[in-house]
């Protein structure tokens, strides 16, 4: 608590931010699995040019407050969420516009019945939604045309379920929020409510009943909207995921470190040389986050390499880990030593044979699929017409691929592994090269052991977006804090 206080303290010194609202809340555990900060244009989208939350919002009104406004006959109360967080909980009386996004409200509202004129008079109009930010710009809206009494609940519905008890609440179910909480209630104690793994909404009350409902593979929602192929895959998902639970582990992932003091760079930290699309040094970085070792990373300009890559290693290509003692400068080397240092997640086969067998099949794509996989993206750069023969003698790699995933859904056994991290990014590289030819190959368990792994956290982490660094720069420290 101290540190998110820190925080709030730190952002409330910007003088634009000095009167920054923020809602408090307490779970048993976190939940959101990272913390995320974007630089967005607008944090809802409606899709309205000109309308200005600054000038134009509606009357703020307090929770203490708000029982008495829509319990007044001539006030319209309107909802502005979503269709499914209407679903599980709202005021009492409130209208439902039935969208599926913000974008849709204004078109609602153009042909609503409830808020046409009545004897020359438009209504009196009350808003609200989980946080207060949609009707900033829904009751400006409004106000944009026309209305001229428009209130909105100040601090959104979680305000309200936090000031006032349930004996005077007009508050009717549970309240939708976009975190493993799924939802609270009164108080803002966390809901019983499950969430959809496949399309992400909340199960309402008798949603696990049905027979349109397997967990994590569909809901009564989504069930007439995903493919065969799309059930499939997330069927395997929850397989996987449940053998990761039962061996204690998070599935393709390891735990967030919550500690401040590890976001610092320890002393002696490896220096790792990379360029963020690389696969030799995607697969360098996935190791290194796999094993838990921060290093100082410094992303490469291929085009501007800096004199000291150079000095460490004269062939000048990434990826290049420098430690106190040496340099290592292959990728499948920085794997191995990293692991060796620790392997928690079990990357490496314990049985010597299965390690050999491991490598052996990583040396083949590096050798051979990576020989065809260059030649069909950069045909150019070989003189050739096109690519597609390149393309077709890598096809049958990957078809092996796919029978080698087909047992347990990993090459490196019955958990992502070295194999599995150390051939992804090239397979990733090869799809992406003409995604809708990849997409219609018969190769159902490795376009699902892909997708798996272009969601996993790890690959999240390892994918991250560095500045190109420069020798005046701080250091930065990856895995990213």
């Amino acid at each position: 608590a101290e540190d998110v206080h820190a925080v709030l303290a730190y952002l409330r010194s910007d003088p634009r931010l000095a009167d920054l609202e923020h809602k408090e809340s307490f779970a048993d555990k976190p939940p959101f699995y990272r913390m995320k900060v974007r630089l967005k244009k607008e944090i809802v989208t409606m899709g309205v040019p000109g309308i200005s939350p600054t000038h134009m919002a509606g009357t703020y009104v307090q929770p203490k407050d708000w029982n008495a406004l829509i319990s007044s006959p001539d006030v319209v109360l309107i909802d502005t969420r979503n269709d499914y967080e209407v679903e599980i909980g709202t005021f009492k009386g409130a209208i439902n516009p039935d969208i599926q996004t913000f974008s849709q409200l204004p078109q609602w509202a153009q042909k609503a019945n409830e808020l046409r004129e009545r004897n020359g008079r438009k209504p009196r109009v009350a808003m609200f939604c989980t946080g207060g930010i949609r009707c900033e710009k829904s009751t400006a809206l409004l106000r944009a045309n026309g209305f001229d009494e428009v209130f909105h609940l100040q601090g959104g519905i979680l305000k309200y379920l936090e000031h006032i008890p349930p004996e005077e609440s007009l508050w009717q179910g549970q309240c939708f929020v976009f975190d493993e909480r799924t939802s609270v209630g009164h108080g803002l104690v966390p809901g019983k409510l499950g969430i959809c793994r496949s399309c992400r909404d909340p199960l309402a009350e008798g949603m696990t009943d049905s027979p349109l409902f397997e967990l994590g593979v569909s809901c009564p929602r989504c069930y007439h909207t995903t493919s065969d192929e799309h059930k499939q895959r997330a069927r395997e998902r929850q397989r996987q995921f449940q053998l990761a639970k039962a061996r204690g582990q998070m599935h393709l992932g390891e735990p967030q470190k919550n500690s401040l003091i590890k976001q610092l760079l320890p002393a002696n930290a490896p220096v790792l040389y990379s360029f963020r699309r690389c696969p030799y040094a995607m697969r360098a970085r996935l190791a290194l986050l796999s094993a838990g070792i921060r290093c100082e990373l410094r992303e490469v300009a291929l085009a501007q390499k800096p004199q000291s890559l150079l000095n460490a290693s004269p062939k000048g290509t990434v990826p290049v880990l420098v430690l106190p003692d040496r340099v290592i400068e292959q990728s499948l080397d920085i794997m191995l030593w990293a692991l060796q240092q620790s392997d928690p997640q079990s990357w490496l086969p314990a049985q010597a044979q299965k390690r050999q067998t491991q490598l052996a099949l990583v040396q083949r794509f590096d050798d051979v699929f990576k020989h065809h996989l260059d030649r069909y993206k950069y045909p150019n750069r070989y003189a050739l017409t096109d690519g597609k023969t390149h393309r077709d003698e890598a096809a049958l790699l990957l078809q092996e691929l796919n029978a080698l995933l087909s047992p347990n859904g990993f090459l490196s056994g019955e958990h992502w592994g070295l194999a599995d991290a150390a051939i992804a990014p090239f397979v990733r590289q090869f799809a992406k090269v003409d995604k809708a030819w990849f997409d219609a190959q018969p190769w159902p368990v490795l376009q699902q052991w892909l997708g798996q792994f272009e969601q996993s956290n790890e690959y999240l982490q390892a994918m991250h977006k560095y500045k190109v660094w420069h020798p005046d720069h701080k250091p930065v420290a990856f895995p990213s804090p």
